[in-house]
């Protein structure tokens, strides 16, 4: 169907607006929300009618949907000024207001055959493509930026080993063109798309994108963020970092929840590997014994898949640090071995990297090398949070604990929602007490509570806190629920089983938990 008005020409067959001769450029979401809006014009649109058919009944906010509204009337040369197309009813809602001629059937414009297009396979692991941003400025000057906005996130998604991105050339093919989703994931062979838009009010500039599941069109992700024009490349950095630490979370969760629907019998490594880390990320001692199995499924899947032995290292790890091994001296040398291996399959990978190097260091007591191996891994992927977590513990380790608050800070600023951002928490609190930050090591040890209620290096660093304060009574409270998690639990025993280097901290630790009831 062509829906004619003013000079433009509204394509729904080809998804295409034209003015005049020449196609306008329209975000996905914008050319739906124009189609519903005329589709509907005889009538007013609900801000819900419009949630329903766009988002599919989703939340969305009321900026989400103004920022909508707003490059829907920008592509018509409509304004929320002057209202000329599209009118907005307050409390009512939202009506396509100008005259409209209809054309049926198939525009003249497009040839009767067209080549039949081969689907490309889809990659071994997520993948991805970044559409070139839409400038919703109407300033020319800012494509500049846009474009480079788009080429930094890519570059810094291409950092994740655990990604197929596509390159940025393919990706460009797209832009200034109105594109169907489902379509350009078919065309360069990903599941996911990322796109987004670039506006400038003045100084001030706002960069709006979206994560979608191009298979089912859900939308896995969306955000904006501000900032001045100050330092373009500044800004730009600052973007992808956040861009990238909050997207690679949400399509490992997508992933997760693909596998979840896939039957047993077609399961490959990579998808027990999935379901693997699902378990893992519960914390539970039930679901760290399903985990434990899911990698070693993965493995005998494929020997050479360096994550799944990462994985199954931070598990073993898991089942020994939280006091649900029968056997801990076994799992934690099998631990160590696992960790060795994956290393030694995927030294290339900065997950690998990191997650092996957490294990080597807080129960392989391998800190010097586990540092360098963290540092190593924030080099090939600076936006990758588990590097971070993994690196402010080293340094904690170590004694250098300002540095170790600077890592567990950046950890916290690239994915606050990450599954194991609790123990970035944790260890803010482990730092701060070391640096008689009482009150403050309270505060974060509070924070990884909130996130896992049981996670019992918190309640201990708590305890910590509070018995430094001289608060002996909160203190003492703490320690049965303590023991019953840890029953094991011994001042003797924290100089053995604790990575910490420099011999005062661990005497500041024996000491506050000897006062909180440790028994010696």
């Amino acid at each position: 169907m062509r829906y004619l008005f003013e000079e433009y020409a509204f394509d729904t067959d080809r998804r295409e607006l034209y003015r005049g001769a020449d196609v306008v450029s329209v975000a996905p979401q914008a050319f739906d929300l124009l189609e519903y809006l005329i589709r509907n014009r005889e009538h007013v649109v609900s801000k819900d009618d419009l949630i329903n058919a766009i988002w599919n009944g989703r939340i969305v906010s009321d900026a989400a949907l103004t920022t909508r509204l707003n490059a829907a009337r920008n592509v018509i040369g409509d304004t929320g000024e002057e209202q000329r197309l599209i009118k907005t009813l307050p409390r009512k809602g939202f009506r396509f207001i100008g005259p409209v001629r209809e054309e049926g059937g198939k525009s003249s414009e497009v040839p009767e055959t067209e080549p039949e297009k081969l689907a490309l396979a889809l990659p071994d692991k997520p993948s991805i493509a970044v559409l070139p941003f839409q400038n919703m400025s109407g300033d020319p000057e800012q494509e500049y930026f846009a474009d480079g906005m788009v080429e930094e996130i890519t570059t810094a998604l291409s950092r994740n080993k655990q990604l197929f991105v596509i390159a940025l050339n393919s990706s460009f093919t797209f832009k200034g063109r109105a594109v169907d989703i489902k379509q350009v994931a078919q065309d360069l062979g990903v599941r996911y798309v990322l796109e987004g838009s670039v506006r400038k009010s003045g100084n001030r500039i706002r960069i709006a994108g979206q994560l979608i599941d191009a298979a089912s069109g859900a939308h896995l992700w969306a955000d904006r963020y501000d900032g001045a024009l100050e330092d373009v490349f500044e800004l730009q950095d600052q973007v992808a970092a956040s861009v990238v630490g909050a997207i690679a979370p949400s399509v490992t969760q997508a992933e997760i929840e693909r596998a979840k629907r896939k039957p047993t019998s077609s399961l490959d490594a990579y998808d027990y590997h999935l379901r693997a880390l699902a378990a893992h990320w519960e914390r539970t001692r039930d679901a760290t014994e399903q985990a434990i199995g899911l990698f070693e499924q993965a493995i005998a899947l494929d020997r050479q898949f360096a994550p799944a032995y990462a994985g199954l290292a931070a598990t073993f790890q898991q089942r020994t640090i939280w006091r649900w091994s029968t056997d801990p001296a076994a799992d934690a040398s099998r631990a160590i071995a696992c960790a060795k291996s994956a290393l030694r399959l995927g030294r290339q990978d900065p997950w690998v990297l990191a997650q092996s190097a957490i294990v080597l260091a807080a129960i392989g007591y391998e800190v010097e090398l586990a540092d360098s191996l963290l540092e190593e891994a924030i080099r090939l992927n600076p936006n990758g949070v588990l590097g971070w977590v993994g690196g402010g513990s080293a340094k904690l380790y170590l004694g250098d604990h300002r540095t170790a608050i600077d890592y567990f800070q950046r950890a916290l600023r690239l994915s606050p929602l990450a599954p194991s951002i609790f123990f970035a928490h944790g260890g803010l609190a482990f730092a701060n007490f070391f640096l008689g930050n009482y009150e403050q090591g309270l505060k974060c040890a509070a924070d990884a509570l909130r996130h896992h209620p049981d996670y019992v290096t918190a309640l201990r660093i708590t305890m910590a806190c509070h018995a430094m304060l001289g608060n002996m009574e909160a203190a003492q409270k703490l320690w049965p629920q303590v023991a019953l998690l840890s029953p094991s639990d011994r001042v003797s025993k924290m100089r053995k089983g604790a990575p910490f280097r420099r011999d005062q901290d661990l005497a500041k630790l024996q000491e506050a938990y000897r006062l909180a009831g440790m028994p010696e």
